[in-house]
């Protein structure tokens, strides 16, 4: 289902004329729409021309121009008279009810061809306000269904409360925001240019994939965003790297950002983001190994992954020892070196304590369980720990 969200304010009124004043809309073609006082209803017609449209949900306040909707953009004769003069006065002293909508969304129903919503909401001039139109609004919408918002009419701080809806819609209904239209009034002109701003929504969507991936360092989360060959290295990079297999996830970043274009050129998000995600893959690019896996330990307790950063820092000073003269991805010679960190290192020995009890579940030793009694007395352990076998950041 494709749905048009707007919102109904409250234009000037033209006292010669006794009507609302009427604007020109441009879509950005170069030809102009009938002067109309409802956006909402030009909007409505070339949705359905071009996309289809299938349900039209008209939010306003007690005193919006509710009574426009009957008298001026549509001509409705003398049909249910006495219901509109009501609405008249209703809006006229900005006492317009839920009652009075229900009473009339059938006529317009009727006119337009398809379903018809009108809804009263608060002016959200509050904290309350502000979260009960987003109640409102998820009342309406059906799940994972298709929304076109216009936020062009109402008041100033609506563009915001429309975009924090459109964000919120998405998470909890799973909606599909295909367009959020703005047409902005010119006073000296007298058009009003229409804008589209849903390329907010994929900066809202970066700005949300850098939260995730501060919080549990999944970089996965950026291969939709990406898209294509560039999403598919990162998605496999990312994989790689939570397996434990920090050689190939580090090959799988290294192709990434060897590509000519690591983001889409005409993705302006993605081009603002993609220096402050290369930044955050930066331990790729250290060397040998063993400084990328004791690089990814303090990552990992940076964003309190204890499990993660317990199994990189062992990982990290094993694959340091192989270095000295024996392969690291040898199985046999890891073995050799984890007995030689065993036989010299006491603090080795409480780390892979540790793993194994954050890892595997093995009854803890006392020692270890009085270390894991708490998230703080953990991550000082296990800061010690590192700074104590030259873990390297």
């Amino acid at each position: 289902m494709r749905t048009l969200v707007t919102f109904l304010g409250r234009t000037p009124r033209q006292v010669k004329e006794d009507s609302y004043r009427e604007t020109q809309y441009d879509f950005g073609g170069g030809e102009l729409t009938s002067p109309v006082a409802f956006f909402g209803w030009v909007l409505m017609q070339r949705l359905v021309e071009n996309s289809g449209l299938d349900r039209v949900v008209i939010l306003g306040t007690s005193g919006s121009m509710w009574d426009h909707l009957f008298e001026q953009d549509i001509q409705l004769g003398d049909t249910h008279e006495d219901l509109r003069l009501s609405l008249v006065d209703a809006v006229e002293n900005k006492e317009v009810t839920q009652r009075h909508l229900d009473q009339l969304a059938p006529v317009l129903k009727e006119h337009v061809g398809m379903e018809m919503v009108l809804h009263i909401i608060p002016y959200c001039q509050g904290e309350s306000e502000q979260v009960e139109l987003l109640r409102i609004m998820d009342d309406l919408v059906e799940e994972g269904e298709q929304i076109e918002l216009d936020v062009t009419h109402g008041f100033r701080h609506l563009p915001m409360l429309g975009l924090m809806a459109a964000l919120f819609l998405r998470s909890v209904r799973g909606v599909v925001v295909n367009s959020i239209w703005y047409g902005a009034y010119d006073q000296e002109t007298g058009v009003a240019p229409v804008h589209d701003l849903v390329g907010l929504l994929k900066i809202a969507d970066w700005m949300q994939g850098l939260v995730s991936y501060d919080k549990d360092g999944d970089y996965s989360v950026f291969s939709k965003l990406l898209g294509g060959g560039r999403g598919e290295l990162l998605a496999e990079a990312a994989y790689f790297e939570r397996v434990s297999n920090n050689s190939v996830a580090s090959q799988r970043l290294g192709s990434w950002m060897g590509l000519d274009e690591r983001v889409d050129p005409n993705d302006p998000a993605a081009v603002l983001f993609q220096p402050i995600l290369e930044e955050r893959l930066q331990w790729h690019k250290k060397s040998p190994q063993s400084q990328q896996e004791q690089s990814l330990a303090w990552v990992y307790l940076q964003k309190r992954d204890f499990v993660r950063a317990v199994i990189y820092g062992l990982e990290g000073l094993i694959t340091a020892d192989c270095e000295h003269g024996s392969d690291p991805h040898n199985h046999d010679s890891r073995e050799e070196a984890k007995e030689h960190l065993r036989d010299t290192e006491t603090g080795f020995i409480t780390l892979g304590q540790i793993r194994n009890t954050l890892a595997h579940g093995n009854p803890p030793k006392e020692k270890v369980k009085r270390i894991i009694g708490s998230e703080k007395k953990l991550a000082n352990t296990l800061r010690s720990l590192f700074k104590q076998l030259n873990v390297r950041q």
